[in-house]
C-alpha cells in the first residue's frame, strides 16, 4: 500500500473512530461562592487530561469569569466572538498549561439568553462540533442558582457540587441541590469536599448533605471525594498556575489525583452505555431552556 493511500485509510479510520466516541457533559457549581470551585474544575480537568483523556474547559461563570486569571493566560477570542459569528468555535478555542484547552466566557454569556431562534440555532451548531473531539467538556457554572446556572446544570450529563466544611456552604450546597429536585428535574450529583483538614473531615461533611437529600428529597447523592486544605493552593494562585502543576507532589495534587481516580472508575464503560448521544442530548436541553 502506498503512502497517500494509507494516508486515506488512516484518515477514514480516525473520522469513524470521532463518530462512535461520545463527549461527556459535566458541570461544576457550588451553593455560594469562595469554596474554590473554579480552582477544582481547574485542576480537575488537568487531572484528567493527566490520565490520558482529552479535555475541554468551559468557563460559564457569567459574573466572575476568571478559569483564564487562575492559568495566568490571556484569552484572545471568548463565546462573545462566537455568538456574533466573527469566529467559529473552533477559533475561540483558547490553550492553558499543559495544552489544557478551554473557552473562556467572558462578556458572551449575557448576549446568550437573549439570542434570537436563529442564533441559538448556530451556537448549538457550532458546539456540536466538538462532539468526539475530546473525551469530557467541563462547565464551571457561576456560583449559586441563577436562571443561567440552572440551564447548564439541567443539560448536562452530570453536576458535581463543590462545597467545603463549613456551615454556610453545606447549607447553601444543599439549597441548590433541592432547588433543582423541586423543579422536578432529575439531575445526577456528585459532592466534592474542598479544603478539608483530614478524610474523616471530608467523610462527615458528605456525609451531613447526603443523609439529609436522602431523608427529605429521597436523593443519592455520592461523594467523589474531598481535596486537602493546603497552603500550595493559595500560593499557586498568586503565581497565577495551577496548583497540580506548581506543586504537583503537594497533598492538594494528590488529593485530586486520587478524587479523579474514582471518578473515572464510576464512568460508563461502554459508549451504549455512556449514551453516543450526550452531546446531542445536552444540546436539545439547552436550546429547550434558553428558548424557555
Amino acid at each position: 500500500m502506498n503512502d497517500q493511500a494509507q494516508g486515506l485509510r488512516n484518515l477514514i479510520q480516525h473520522q469513524q473512530e470521532l463518530r462512535s466516541k461520545s463527549t461527556r457533559i459535566i458541570t461544576v457549581t457550588s451553593g455560594k461562592g469562595g469554596v474554590g470551585k473554579s480552582n477544582f474544575t481547574l485542576n480537575f480537568a488537568l487531572t484528567l487530561q493527566k490520565k490520558g483523556y482529552k479535555v475541554l474547559v468551559f468557563d460559564a461563570d457569567i459574573g466572575l469569569a476568571n478559569i483564564d486569571v487562575l492559568m495566568g493566560v490571556t484569552a484572545k477570542y471568548n463565546l462573545y466572538h462566537l455568538l456574533k459569528k466573527e469566529k467559529s468555535i473552533s477559533e475561540i478555542i483558547q490553550t492553558g498549561p499543559n495544552g489544557l484547552q478551554f473557552i473562556a466566557g467572558g462578556s458572551g454569556f449575557n448576549d446568550l439568553i437573549r439570542l434570537t431562534e436563529e442564533q441559538l440555532d448556530y451556537f448549538a451548531e457550532q458546539v456540536s462540533q466538538l462532539n468526539g473531539l475530546v473525551d469530557f467538556i467541563i462547565f464551571d457554572t457561576g456560583a449559586g442558582l441563577s436562571k443561567e446556572t440552572l440551564k447548564f446544570i439541567i443539560a448536562a450529563e452530570e453536576t458535581i457540587v463543590v462545597t467545603t466544611p463549613e456551615p454556610t456552604s453545606i447549607t447553601d450546597a444543599y439549597a441548590i441541590i433541592k432547588m433543582v429536585n423541586s423543579m422536578n428535574y432529575k439531575i445526577p450529583f456528585k459532592l466534592v469536599v474542598n479544603r478539608v483538614t483530614d478524610g474523616k473531615e471530608g467523610k462527615q461533611t458528605a456525609d451531613k448533605i447526603s443523609l439529609v437529600a436522602k431523608q427529605f428529597l429521597q436523593l443519592d447523592i455520592p461523594s467523589l471525594g474531598y481535596v486537602p486544605d493546603d497552603s500550595s493552593v493559595s500560593k499557586a494562585v498568586k503565581k497565577q498556575i495551577p496548583f497540580t502543576v506548581a506543586f504537583p507532589n503537594s497533598d492538594a495534587s494528590r488529593g485530586i489525583s486520587e478524587l479523579v481516580d474514582d471518578f473515572l472508575a464510576n464512568q460508563p464503560r461502554t459508549e451504549q452505555d455512556a449514551g453516543a448521544g450526550a452531546m446531542k442530548g445536552f444540546i436539545n436541553k439547552m436550546l429547550k431552556m434558553l428558548k424557555q
